[in-house]
């Protein structure tokens, strides 16, 4: 598989989300069908040339961080053959106390604890990157800045990011974090794609979403854009049963046989093919729908496919 920069590293162009790994978004204990699931499904990531591993500390209550592990360790797989990414930020209601409520939390505190907290259910020394997870209106700026500075110093975390972040909310941490932030992890698909219809709206009359110039933003700044969701849980491949996704679905069958590829790799090939050198994290625990979707990688889309796929997928014309 083809690789791109992700900061200073040089990782895998399609990175596997390792979200439902852990199964149940509860307190039980991970169960024992989970470990041969995640082997499975880590296998046929490594196997299509993924070498680059996304986790939160919140995926499945931590059980995916912790099957992970277990399973890398079954695949007898080098820590220094892979790149291991997570995210911190979102507590649960009741973490940290009874009736405590949802919310962010960038304070130095949880930052520090959460890294930690991820290193000790992966069973590694260090990440590769970590990534502050949804803005937090709370945040102080100096204070992450001594999160990651202490984090750096210990040896923890090499790189930071962040994710679901706008311009402004990157500049104001930047104005105090000496670290770079090398990635912005943002939902974008086929069906999703606010952040190129934002450079198109212009003087459309269209609502701001906060996506506007967020793209272009992070290509001026050296940010790598994470794209979470490639196929929207099927909706990319045309997933549902109204007239667009009809259209879109007929249109990436016809794509696929002539690419000779399955359907998933025509959504994974249209993020691709965008220059902003998107990197899709792909999330399925099915070993022929990771592969399917690795495959993207390897096919290019013409300039008219990639537009043919844009309006489908937008179920409306351009301007």
């Amino acid at each position: 598989m083809q690789t791109l920069s992700l900061g200073p590293l040089r990782v895998s162009r399609v990175a596997y989300g390792c979200m439902p790994l852990g199964g149940s978004w509860d307190d039980a204990p991970l169960a024992s069908e989970a470990t041969a699931r995640a082997v499975r499904a880590l296998s046929a990531a490594l196997e299509s040339g993924m070498n680059f591993f996304d986790h939160a500390d919140i995926y499945c209550r931590g059980k995916s961080e912790t099957v992970f592990a277990l399973a890398l360790a079954e695949l007898g797989v080098k820590r220094t053959d892979v790149y291991l990414q997570s995210k911190c930020g979102i507590r649960f209601a009741g973490d940290g106390g009874e009736g405590a409520p949802h919310r962010f939390d960038f304070s130095h505190e949880h930052i520090v604890r959460s890294a930690e907290q991820s290193l000790r259910r992966l069973k590694t020394d260090y990440l590769d990157v970590l990534l502050l997870h949804r803005p937090d209106p709370l945040v102080e700026p100096d204070e992450v800045a001594r999160a990651f500075d202490d984090l750096v110093q210990s040896g923890k975390v090499r790189h930071f990011g962040v994710s679901n972040h706008t311009p402004a909310q990157i500049e104001l941490l930047a104005r105090s974090v000496k670290q770079p932030l090398i990635t912005n992890q943002l939902q974008l698909s086929l069906v999703h794609s606010h952040l190129i219809d934002a450079g198109i709206a212009m003087n459309q009359g269209k609502t701001a979403t906060g996506a506007d110039g967020l793209l272009d933003y992070c290509r001026l700044h050296g940010i790598t854009i994470q794209a979470w969701g490639p196929l929207a849980s099927g909706r990319a491949l045309g997933g549902d049963s109204d007239e667009r996704s009809l259209a879109l679905r007929q249109l990436i069958l016809r794509l696929a046989q002539k690419k000779g590829v399955e359907p998933e790799a025509i959504p994974i090939a249209w993020l691709l093919r965008h220059p902003a050198r998107i990197q899709p994290v792909v999330g399925s625990t099915h070993p022929d729908r990771i592969r399917a979707a690795a495959s993207g990688a390897r096919i290019e889309l013409s300039r008219e496919e990639w537009y043919e796929l844009y309006v489908a997928g937008r179920g409306e014309t351009l301007p």
